[in-house]
């Protein structure tokens, strides 16, 4: 056996956790909580035995096993509650920008359009499954060709993985951790963009989805039944008790049964009863239900059959009156994620602290194909992505799991996330709905077909978000500049070129047409200034010259109790006077040079006399 695997892998007992490093190691190995724990390469860790990843596991004392019980509830309770702030925070999200999320997807137009208004769409409602779902009723409705509903689906992919590039931004507080989190969360929105990148064009031409999915459909389809997953039915309900999004809004702006959400307002409770009954039940649908004259009507914010009315609902409710709710509950939400967060972190770092990397490592190292399978069926149960790529986030950040792992699992993440649209059109009857829905799943598997397989195409995501992490331990701006440019800014510079292209009249294709050589120029000679004026390099140096002067200031408070410490000793030791008054005083009463020299002058001139 070699020497590397006789390395004692039962963490050491809790009282005597020190950080230690893997050089004072005879094995050499890394544990979590080492100083050098961040300098290990995936390469530098070595292979451990079943056996021994079944004694880490296994093998305990009584108090042992008490701190892990102690430690898995906590683990439980802070992952409920994280869980719990990202689905409030997809319902406080809806009720914010719903209105503007539907009026997008509600407009027929070009393809580049489409894409963008999808992405867009994901973004605000923070939620490519909300985004799908709608697409699908509005294909099955024919408010939208299965073209465009392929086009918006692409967006849709793109947009679904801001939430757990948000997430990443919570591990701030750790350089380390941060890094690896960031690079977590971008091998995501990597392999969704370069999917995009070469799929989208080759749609534009070949509609090869299109065809694809159409040749294997029926004439028709059966209605199907909605189904939850169970975490929804765990998570959800006390979700929607705090505030409930009213999907219904966002859809039927979108097909274009209102013209705005401006029709809901302001909401009405029939008598006054604020319940579901009085408020929300439609009045053809319910009739023997509701008593009264008037219909009940509700806004952006609605109640459930179950659970009633949630605690932001207000009866006499406006727009403007939803939508500050909507925020404060954003606010809400995303306090709550980051302290969750941090508790959740924590508690694992914790229970990590002693176990070697090896053992980990072999625990959690898993061929490919089967972690695609894992994370599409976990992704099936919790019916979200962003939840399931949002969990591994800061997972990843604590470096249980590599990289290298994390891939797969969101690959596997975007197919899962394909089942919610495929239920949708089942739901809706429509052979339009369930062809859109097809074209996402193929879609995703064509891009896994392209990027993962092959191990030089799959280095190029991961080199790519390897890259980010570092820049980002560098500098801590870069995560809010990346989210800001890459899912907003770039996204809003196509559609408005898109729209200058959509007038068809010379002077805005003109003017369109400059524009996009000016950009078009503008990345050659960046690609130019990158790879042959050593523009790398460069940027690299200058984050380090923006960390170096950031460690400056924060230690410069330090740096000057230490030096006044030093002056009060040399002045007690000379006799000089530490006060600045008492200092000036006697450079006030000590004579000038001049005044000096005069009785020295005077005497001179009485010798020579």
């Amino acid at each position: 056996m070699s020497t590397e695997a006789q390395d004692p892998v039962k963490p050491e007992p809790r009282a005597e956790f020190e950080a230690k490093s893997r050089k004072d190691r005879p094995t050499g190995s890394t544990h979590f909580g080492d100083t050098d724990f961040g300098e290990e390469e995936v390469g530098d860790i070595g292979d451990a035995t079943w056996g021994e990843v079944a004694q880490a596991c296994c093998v305990h004392d009584a108090k042992t096993w008490g701190f892990i019980f102690i430690g898995t509830c906590g683990a439980l309770f802070f992952l409920y509650f994280f869980l719990f702030s990202l689905s409030l925070l997809g319902n406080a999200a809806k009720v914010v920008s719903g209105c503007q999320a539907g009026g997008l997807l509600s407009d027929e137009t070009n393809p580049v359009a489409s894409l963008v208004i999808g992405e867009l769409a994901t973004a605000l409602v923070q939620s490519s499954s909300t985004t799908t779902s709608i697409v699908v009723t509005l294909v099955g409705a024919d408010a939208v060709s299965v073209n465009s509903g392929i086009y918006l689906i692409m967006g849709a992919n793109i947009g679904t993985s801001v939430t757990n590039t948000i997430v990443a931004m919570g591990q701030m507080g750790s350089g380390d951790q941060l890094e690896r989190a960031f690079a977590g969360a971008t091998v995501h929105d990597l392999f969704n963009l370069l999917s995009v990148a070469v799929l989208f064009p080759l749609e534009l031409i070949s509609g090869y989805l299109y065809y694809l999915t159409k040749a294997m459909l029926p004439d028709s389809v059966n209605k199907g039944d909605k189904w939850k997953g169970p975490l929804k039915k765990i998570v959800s309900p006390l979700a929607g008790r705090v505030i409930k999004a009213n999907k219904n809004v966002i859809k039927e702006v979108a097909t274009g049964k209102v013209e705005s959400c401006a029709e809901y307002y302001p909401v009405l409770c029939v008598d006054g009863v604020e319940d579901y009954k009085h408020c929300a039940s439609s009045c053809d649908k319910d009739a023997g239900e509701v008593v009264g004259t008037d219909c009940g009507r509700v806004g952006l914010i609605t109640c459930d059959k179950k659970t009633g009315c949630p605690a932001f609902f207000q009866n006499g409710a406006t727009k403007g009156d939803d939508q500050t709710s909507g925020i404060i509950c954003i606010c809400i939400s995303l306090l709550l994620l980051i302290v969750c967060l941090m508790g959740l972190v924590n508690v694992l770092q914790r229970g990590l602290l002693g176990m070697s990397t090896r053992v980990i490592y072999k625990a959690t190292k898993i061929p490919g194909i089967f972690a695609i399978v894992i994370g599409a069926a976990i992704t099936v149960l919790v019916q979200s992505s962003s939840i399931t790529t949002s969990v591994l986030t800061p997972i990843v950040g604590l470096g249980v799991i590599q990289l290298e792992q994390m891939l797969p699992l969101t690959l596997g993440a975007n197919i899962g996330t394909t089942v919610t649209g495929l239920l949708a059109a089942l739901v809706s009857g429509k052979v339009e709905a369930l062809q859109v829905a097809l074209a996402h799943l193929f879609f995703n598997l064509s891009g896994i077909l392209i990027w993962y397989p092959i191990p030089f195409m799959r280095r190029v995501p991961l080199e790519g978000a390897r890259a980010l992490g570092k820049w980002t331990r560098k500098s801590k701006a870069i995560p809010p500049i990346y989210v800001i440019v890459v899912f907003f800014i770039c996204p809003l510079l196509l559609l408005g070129l898109s729209a200058l292209f959509m007038q068809k009249t010379t002077a805005f294709t003109t003017l369109g047409s400059l524009i996009v050589v000016a950009i078009i120029a503008a990345i050659a000679r960046f690609i130019w200034f990158w790879k042959k004026q050593d523009g790398r390099q460069k940027f690299i140096d200058c984050l380090d010259r923006r960390q170096v002067m950031s460690e400056t200031i924060k230690t410069l408070p330090e740096d000057m109790v230490m030096l006044k410490s030093k002056v009060g000793q040399l002045a007690e030791h000379t006799g000089l006077p530490e006060d600045e008054e008492a200092v000036e005083e006697i450079a006030e009463e000590k004579p000038t040079d001049e005044e000096a020299a005069e009785p020295v002058e005077a005497a001179a001139t009485e010798e020579t006399s």
